[in-house]
């Protein structure tokens, strides 16, 4: 099985929240997704629960050489979370992963800048959190979304992505009081594979359905 778009994907997602949604599992919630690819999902599952919509910027801090793989993650100005496990296996270190933390923290601010325009993150102390993003590999920067909102201190902390590792899944329980995934395949490469249409969602994307699904449009 594959998803069409991730706007299927997210429609999808919806129907199990709904249904924690109408036996009181999810109340007073705030859907946050994570940029870029989680928005197209995320704004499926907030016109379904006619909740707001907003974003919570994370970099993926990857593998010299191999960007795509995730060794570590940043959220905010908080320390970087790394794959202490992955580091020792790669001979990496966190000091000579340092320029990259850097580069990605500008990054980081820039799209902060950009989609928020001024306003604050939200208020999330007693109030019911869906993390959404379009599909989990190694997990790093959900442990780091996690943890950084779980600081916030939310009523309850929900991660809900189509596809997700079932390893991956199943270590992130450690952070999050659910984790919802439609898929779990024992082995995932990418997240990729598992869309027909994967292709690389744009700022414009983001702040449209920003525009539209957040309260201070």
């Amino acid at each position: 099985m594959r998803f069409r778009s991730r706007k299927q994907a997210g429609q999808e997602l919806a129907v199990r929240l709904l249904e924690w949604a109408s036996s009181g599992d999810l109340a007073n919630v705030t859907v946050l997704a994570l940029p870029r690819g989680g928005v197209p999902v995320g704004a499926e599952i907030a016109r379904a629960l006619a909740v707001p919509l907003d974003v919570l910027v994370v970099r993926k801090i990857g593998v010299p050489g191999s960007p795509e793989v995730g060794i570590g993650a940043i959220v905010g100005d908080d320390p970087p979370v790394f794959d202490r496990t992955g580091l020792q296996a790669m001979h990496l270190s966190e000091d000579k992963l340092g320029p990259d933390v850097a580069r990605e923290r500008v990054e980081l601010h820039r799209r902060e800048r950009l989609y928020r325009g001024g306003r604050a993150a939200p208020d999330i102390s007693g109030h019911g959190v869906v993390v959404v993003d379009d599909g989990l590999a190694t997990g790093i920067t959900a442990r780091a979304a996690l943890r950084h909102l779980r600081r916030g201190g939310p009523l309850r902390l929900t991660l809900a992505v189509p596809v997700c590792g079932h390893a991956t899944a199943a270590a992130l329980r450690d952070e999050a009081d659910d984790v919802i995934s439609l898929l779990q395949p024992q082995h995932l490469r990418s997240v990729g594979e598992w869309y027909e249409d994967f292709h690389q969602v744009t700022d414009e994307e983001v702040l449209h359905a920003l525009r539209e699904l957040h309260p201070a449009g």
